[in-house]
């Protein structure tokens, strides 16, 4: 988690139960309106990905299970 992030939620958890609720639904707000179908990834998420997409991996979609001898 982000500085930046930790820090926010250190300054929510001093306020009044009522309070955080309402902060809590606003950053709701806040990050529906940046991606209302939560499809967006962070730089750090890109990098993960760009990682995982080249390391070799093998989807299961593209394998032939009745000719594994190709995979070792």
């Amino acid at each position: 988690m982000s500085n930046v992030a930790m820090d926010a939620a250190r300054l929510l958890d001093m306020l009044p139960e009522d309070d955080k609720n309402f902060a809590y639904e606003f950053i709701k707000k806040l990050v529906l309106a940046w991606d209302p179908d939560f499809t967006k990834v962070t730089s750090e998420e890109a990098k993960h990905i760009a990682a995982a997409e080249h390391s070799g991996f093998v989807d299961e979609a593209d394998i032939d299970w009745d000719n594994l001898a190709a995979f070792q």
